[in-house]
């Protein structure tokens, strides 16, 4: 992908469906015992990796223009597959699915590519052993692939994490689903809720309040048709970008505005952004509304743990808002960042490094050193099959003396499969 400095992006943005949500309302609409019709549903790599694990799991679906369908058939009804349930590069798929299976009546094996069977498992394997799954993986039971033993009896317990992790937190409460008893499960800092908002929505006997989440089982779930909001993750980059460009101006209509993933835009406000947030609604317990962006100097932030869970996805980018901004960047508390697709933090700071940004490593954050006219260097620019580095680098591409390659930039499929073609409409 190659990439020329642009003079400004202007226009209406079409920004796919939430990567988060969709995986959830595949997952938990196939424990129902409905026909669920989920709209604006993301037909990415990793979202078609979940559709691709439910089929072998028995589960019947149907993809009809923007639309999947979901025909439920209740976790009793699973079949035990006959391979191994492949989730490709999806955290999400092997977490969430992990905490379902680990209750079916069957044996299965979770497996991914080489990033996903590097990632930490030991934070889902421990906690659903512990509940009473005969569960477990590589190294000494902390990677990936996976092996469930089927036919537990799982136990409803309270669960005190030392990290704060939407999927972690996804897959206990999946689990305490089928459980005996009630499940708690307490978190240092708020993390995203997705999966309880669509819980709820569909009738689960459930309370949160973003740290803590209690799920008791025996309310039948009833599956209702869902629209998926625009991915507020795959808006930030064109947020960022319209935002480090002069004379630009976008729309962004229906993105997702969840309290638990729109701390993002809040911070880039207290960074100076002109954003405007406009037509709030909410559709299957989810808040949406159509976000305004103009061209805007930026002045430094400090972004400490507290936050880090809200915006772990949009780090990269606003590390890109950051390069362009008066003043230093301080982010730490993000070790988390380590354990994603890619080492972020080492991968970030590599490249922006050779782009010709001021940037350190520190070992759980990042300083910047911003420059409101800062030109970014020509080259070749890696992006180590990691997604978010990928569009990340593109958007800081944009501020290019000239151009520059993104090398790798097939791994953005995974999120936002019409990306290159947006940012090229966009640009002016």
């Amino acid at each position: 992908m190659e990439i020329s400095g642009a003079h400004s992006i202007n226009g209406e943005i079409r920004i796919p469906g939430d990567k988060s949500i969709s995986h959830r309302s595949a997952i938990i609409s196939s424990i129902t015992h409905e026909t669920v019709a989920i709209k604006n549903f993301l037909f990415s790599e990793d979202c078609e990796n979940t559709i691709t694990v439910l089929g072998k799991l028995g589960v019947k679906t149907e993809k009809i223009d923007d639309t999947l369908i979901i025909h439920g058939c209740g976790i009793e009804n699973f079949k035990e597959p006959d391979d191994v349930l492949y989730v490709g590069n999806s955290g999400t798929t092997i977490r969430l699915l992990a905490g379902i299976l680990a209750s079916a009546g069957f044996n299965c094996v979770l497996s991914g590519d080489s990033s996903i069977n590097k990632r930490p498992m030991g934070r889902i394997l421990k906690p659903l052993s512990e509940m009473g799954a005969t569960i477990y993986g590589r190294e000494n039971n902390s990677k990936a692939p996976i092996i469930i033993i089927g036919n537990n009896i799982l136990k409803g317990r309270s669960f005190d994490l030392n990290v704060s992790s939407a999927q972690v937190k996804s897959c206990l409460v999946l689990a305490g689903l089928f459980s005996e008893g009630t499940t708690e499960i307490n978190q240092p800092e708020i993390s995203r809720d997705h999966t309880e908002r669509m819980l709820e929505y569909f009738g689960a006997d459930i309370s949160y309040d973003g740290k803590y989440t209690r799920i008791t089982p025996g309310k039948k779930l009833t599956g209702k048709n869902i629209f998926v909001p625009c991915d507020i993750s795959s808006a930030a980059y064109f947020i960022v970008a319209c935002l480090i460009l002069k004379d630009s101006r976008i729309v962004i209509k229906d993105i997702g505005i969840n309290p638990t993933r729109s701390y993002f835009i809040e911070l880039l406000k207290n960074m100076g952004a002109e954003i405007k947030i406009k037509n709030i609604r909410t559709l299957n317990n989810e808040q949406l509304a159509d976000i305004e962006v103009k061209s805007s100097r930026l002045k430094s932030v400090q972004i400490n743990k507290k936050f880090i869970p809200n915006i772990i996805d949009e780090i990269p980018v606003l590390c890109v808002a950051a390069a362009f901004s008066e003043g230093k960047t301080l982010i730490s508390g993000a070790k988390e960042l380590r354990f994603k697709e890619s080492d972020r933090i080492s991968s970030i700071v590599t490249q922006f490094k050779k782009a010709g940004v001021s940037i350190e490593e520190m070992d759980d954050g990042i300083t910047i050193n911003g420059n409101p006219d800062l030109k970014i260097d020509e080259g070749a620019y890696e992006s180590y099959g990691d997604h978010r580095m990928a569009m990340s680098v593109a958007i800081l591409g944009l501020k290019s003396k000239t151009r520059i390659r993104v090398l790798g930039s097939e791994s953005i499929d995974t999120s936002f499969p019409g990306f290159k073609y947006e940012l090229k409409k966009a640009m002016h």
